[in-house]
């Protein structure tokens, strides 16, 4: 009798299955893209598991997909371009790259992440590892970027100042050797020259003697701790991102990938913030408008209850703590108004 129903739930279930693939929307491909905040092996290999679970989350919701494709931009533009073109369908963009292309590609869901242990506006209140940034049961729609001295010999001087509680004038921060993103990102680049405007009578970063462009944040802290450069700019808990990496040895690399730096001294000592800006609406996930496939009503609400779910289990939290994530909330266009106008006035 056992066997029995054991055998009869068996078939039912598998009749279950069954009934739900025939009656699934069939995708050949899903194409999905980060953009490269940070190293794409980084990337690729914390979200190596997400092609199966998404697929599982998507055939409850009634879209049976054969393919989920994940690559890494070579640029938050490269990204945004290739979702305009519609060659990728799901993109997670910055706000201000979602305000760049969104014309061509439509918000679905606002990332949430874990609140900071400070929030302060006082740079000097963020350095020394006294002061190490932590994160807090709070979640939050919106982080800061922070500006940041490297521990070159004019980036200790400039940090010096800050600690000792003076402020950097406009010619301070002319001779320093800047590095930062690309003009869409919001923390790489909008909002740090929101802050030299708000601070040093409407100068932005176009008006700095030396500035050089990275492709992302990895590269960022790797100029600043071979000292090629006197200040970086990134979001606000990048520090603890490159904790460990920071002091390995360059032929070694963390847990999750990053190449040792080769400092002596901990990151919270020898990195430290000069400058920090207003806040930042959470990042995007974003579609394509030009596929009909998934540019639907349909698929868009399967997409975002698949993508809740998935970062509401440890997996999928593990998954999306690549880029800071915590969960995800259902978004709107218009909240990212703001990204919108940033992006206006700094360009």
């Amino acid at each position: 009798m056992k066997k029995f129903l054991a055998l009869f739930l068996s078939v039912i279930m598998l009749i279950g299955i069954t009934s739900v693939m025939a009656e699934a929307v069939k995708l050949e491909k899903l194409t999905l893209q980060f953009v490269p905040s940070k190293d794409a092996d980084v990337i690729i290999t914390g979200t190596k598991n997400l092609p199966d679970l998404l697929k599982a989350a998507l055939l409850e919701e009634g879209f049976d997909v054969n393919v989920v494709d994940i690559s890494v931009g070579t640029s938050y533009e490269a990204t945004g371009e290739a979702m305009a073109a519609g060659s990728i369908d799901l993109g997670w963009l910055p706000g201000g790259t979602y305000a760049l292309y969104s014309d061509e590609v439509d918000v679905i869901l606002t990332a949430t992440r874990d609140g900071l242990s400070n929030d302060s506006t006082d740079p000097k209140t963020w350095n020394g590892e006294a002061n190490k940034t932590l994160p807090t049961d709070e979640q939050v729609t919106f982080y800061r970027s922070l500006v940041y001295a490297a521990p070159s010999v004019y980036g200790k001087e400039l940090a010096a100042k800050v600690n000792a509680g003076e402020t950097l004038s406009f010619d301070d921060l002319n001779k320093a050797n800047w590095a930062v993103l690309k003009t869409s990102s919001s923390a790489g680049y909008i909002y740090p020259t929101m802050w030299l405007m708000n601070n040093y009578e409407g100068k932005k970063l176009t008006d700095l003697a030396n500035v050089i462009t990275l492709s992302g944040y990895g590269e960022s802290f790797a100029q600043a701790a071979a000292e090629a450069v006197d200040i970086i700019v990134c979001y606000a808990d990048g520090r603890r991102d490159y904790e460990d990496a920071w002091v390995l040895p360059t032929n070694e690399k963390d847990a999750t990938g990053k190449a040792g730096m080769g400092r002596d001294v901990n990151i919270w000592d020898e990195l430290s913030v000069i400058g920090v800006t207003d806040g930042i609406y959470n990042d995007t996930v974003s579609i394509t408008e030009a596929n009909p496939d998934v540019y639907n009503p349909e698929f868009i609400e399967a997409i975002q209850n698949a993508l809740i779910k998935i970062i509401n289990t440890e997996e999928g939290l593990a998954i999306f703590s690549v880029y800071s994530h915590a969960g995800y909330a259902l978004a709107t266009d218009a909240d990212y108004d703001g990204a919108r106008a940033a992006l206006a006035l700094v360009q």
